[in-house]
């Protein structure tokens, strides 16, 4: 991350600062348009109005990392990694009534947000990466990048095509070193895993990791621990199958969820993954500011995929009464892009996310894959043979 130890360095001491925002004398009269730089390095535009939220955001996260900070003291520094309740699992007699309030007290904490500089050590513990990692010898991700060094594949050729669009503009993403770590990161997963090898999306997925944690191995454990236990399998595959899975259940949780958003849009002859798509492959990467980015990942690592629902469908639920009175497809994307733009308190989202939308358990959201896999998977084979059929005639 950031190149050298000492970049690093400093950008963990302005992560741990979370410096205040402020605007010129002359922008806050003319209240025109202003551009500066995230915690994560990236450019935000907004007015006034959007500075004074994101400073009222990172007092939040001050508040938040005094209370982790004195749970560190009062508890142990991995006081996190005790044994959690897990969803849909009964408590064992023997489950000690300590664990269990240490999990309530974690789950409510994770959902008001991980520190930035405890961000990298809780998500490594919690989300599995630790673990997996250590099934391997300690040399695992350095002798896999020198065995995969210089190897061509269409994989690798796509990889070496999205490196320059990945963020384009960013201090360090954006740089020979930057690419160069990407680079690692993507190409060795796609030899781990050859089956998933390399899909558009994993690029912001990955760059983001790079951003957040301590180093370039532990971002490529976590990208791995993300496709093979957090997410739904075959989400990045060659025929996207995962992916369209999604979709489907996620048009069925927004007809139950937000049934007068869904009946508009379904007369406006408006296909929800048109936006839904980048939003669930790039994990919102893409299209939500980095810092409310990072708090959705908060939640992913520790709850799960179910929390992606969550989001996607507070984002239309968000915007309600606008979407109701639009006309046109355009419109509403324009809405919708407008909106993940300026998405710059967490809070707002996540409130909306949890408290408007409902519950909504895994084992619901897994009964519902389950019940649109054979509708994917026929209209995937369909597909197929059809272009076959055309590469046929082309002969």
């Amino acid at each position: 991350m950031f190149g050298t130890q000492s970049k690093r360095d400093i950008a963990l001491e302005l992560q741990a600062q979370i410096p205040i925002l402020r605007p010129s004398i002359h922008a806050r009269r003319a209240n025109i348009t202003v551009k500066f730089q995230d915690l994560y390095g990236f450019t935000v535009e907004g007015n006034v109005d959007d500075v004074n939220v994101l400073n009222e955001v990172r007092e939040k996260v001050r508040q938040q990392g005094r209370v982790w900070w004195a749970l560190e003291a009062s508890k142990g520094a991995n006081w996190y990694l005790q044994p959690s309740v897990s969803e849909g699992i009964a408590l064992k007699s023997s489950l000690k009534l300590s664990t269990l309030a240490n999990a309530i007290t974690l789950k409510k904490l994770i959902s008001k947000g991980i520190p930035p500089v405890l961000r990298p050590k809780v998500w490594f513990s919690l989300s599995g990466a630790a673990k997996k990692k250590s099934t391997v010898p300690d040399s695992y991700y350095n002798d896999l990048t020198k065995a995969v060094e210089g190897k061509v594949t269409p994989a690798t050729r796509q990889i070496d095509h999205d490196l320059p669009r990945t963020f384009p503009g960013h201090p360090w993403l954006d740089t020979p070193e930057g690419h160069a770590a990407l680079r690692r990161v993507l190409v060795g997963y796609s030899f781990r895993d050859s089956d998933v090898g390399y899909c558009q999306g994993l690029n912001y997925v990955a760059a983001l990791l790079l951003l957040v944690m301590k180093t370039e191995e532990d971002a490529f454990w976590m990208l791995a621990v993300l496709l093979e236990n957090v997410l739904v399998s075959d989400c990045y595959t060659t025929n996207l199958s995962g992916c369209h899975v999604e979709q489907r259940v996620f048009k069925d949780l927004l007809t139950k969820k937000c049934p007068r958003i869904a009946a508009h849009l379904e007369a406006l002859d408006f296909d929800v993954s048109l936006v839904a798509t980048e939003w669930f492959l790039c994990l919102f990467s893409k299209s939500l500011p980095s810092e409310t980015t990072l708090r959705v990942w908060d939640v992913l690592f520790y709850e799960g995929a179910k929390v992606l629902f969550h989001v996607a469908l507070a984002i239309f639920k968000m915007k309600e009464g606008e979407l109701l009175i639009t006309h046109h497809v355009g419109d509403v994307i324009n809405i919708l892009q407008k909106t993940t733009h300026y998405l710059f308190d967490p809070d707002d989202l996540l409130t909306v996310a949890y408290d408007k939308i409902g519950s909504m358990t895994t084992n619901t959201i897994s009964k519902q894959r389950k019940k649109q896999e054979p509708a994917v998977m026929a209209e995937l084979d369909q597909r197929l043979r059809r272009l076959n059929s055309l590469k046929a005639d082309d002969k």
